[in-house]
């Protein structure tokens, strides 16, 4: 894909970030709170957190929390809690352009928190509006490769009204506009495709290269300290790193 942000494969390449099973349940808890108090508590009449709780369960959240964080965002008994989404937008070393989507319930806390990572690693945070223009928003399903062949899935991708299909080493990833996301998830299940994933992504218009190490490590670095904030939930960029030189770069 022209201009595809090479930053979901730096992550594969070293390893799942949010390996820590703890961080990951609470971001998925975070998402189904915020999906539930938006469009309500029945997955079958919101899409949204029918997604949630299908991520949730491909990585093994217990139901009892699915239902906990669900209950947080329709405020029933004890459970209630508020989460405020927020979108920051800086650059990092470079002039990597990176945007951050946070859920907290404390947004004095959580900008004081994104500023200082910024800060600390020779980034800095920056207004709205001033790098979400070179980024596109857009739907991401993924599908497990060994489960369908490429033409098959390619066909009901598109006959379901997705935008692109690329291939990855162990997956799928079909891209579709940002309000078909969910429809084109349906239809695919319908037509009995196993998918283990979909989300709502910021795709790069132009990607920036990187070919010093020193600068590449200084991005990684501010990019692995913005995801393991607690109240970070995902982190896009612009950065294009090259094969050769990712491979250089420590895990």
């Amino acid at each position: 894909m022209s201009g595809h942000s090479k930053w979901s494969k730096v992550k594969r390449f070293k390893g799942a970030i949010d390996t820590k099973r703890g961080q990951i349940f609470s971001k998925l808890s975070k998402e189904i709170s915020i999906a539930a108090k938006t469009g309500g508590g029945d997955p079958d009449g919101n899409p949204r957190l029918r997604s949630a709780i299908q991520t949730a369960r491909a990585q093994s959240m217990p139901n009892d929390n699915v239902e906990r964080a669900i209950k947080r965002g329709t405020g029933e008994g004890s459970e209630a809690q508020h989460f405020d989404e927020i979108v920051y937008e800086g650059y990092g070393p470079g002039g990597v352009a990176v945007i951050v989507e946070a859920a907290t319930d404390n947004k004095n806390r959580t900008a004081a928190e994104i500023r200082s990572i910024f800060s600390k690693n020779d980034g800095n945070l920056a207004t709205t509006g001033s790098v979400s223009y070179m980024f596109h928003r857009k739907g991401q399903i993924t599908v497990p490769r060994g489960t369908i062949v490429e033409d098959r899935i390619l066909e009901l991708a598109l006959e379901a009204g997705a935008e692109e299909l690329t291939t990855e080493e162990d997956e799928y990833v079909i891209t579709t506009s940002h309000d078909q996301l969910y429809a084109v998830a349906d239809a695919l299940k319908k037509a009995g495709v196993t998918t283990d994933g979909q989300k709502f992504t910021f795709i790069p218009d132009t990607t920036i290269p990187i070919a010093d190490e020193a600068v590449a490590r200084q991005i990684m670095r501010l990019c692995d300290a913005l995801e393991e904030d607690d109240d970070v939930q995902n982190v896009y960029s612009n950065l294009d790193i090259p094969d050769e030189l990712l491979a250089r770069l420590p895990a």
